[in-house]
């Protein structure tokens, strides 16, 4: 059970973390003059949003294999 949370927390976690630094790079470094927040959005949400939840799951089994 203990391992089943963790990789909840991870992926939670990674999602969030994700989305946000995704978010925050497109904003810095796109060039997109016309529509910026939507792609903004749209890359936080469905390109590193999921990404980081992978990368928090894999973090958490990484974690909860070393206990």
């Amino acid at each position: 059970m203990r391992t089943v949370t963790s990789v909840v927390v991870g992926l939670a976690v990674g999602y969030v973390c994700g989305a946000a630094l995704g978010y925050v790079a497109t904003q810095v470094f796109s060039g997109n003059v016309h529509d910026k927040e939507l792609e903004a959005v749209m890359t936080a949400a469905f390109a590193t949003g999921p990404l980081g939840a992978a990368l928090g799951v894999a973090a958490a089994l990484f974690f909860a294999r070393r206990r």
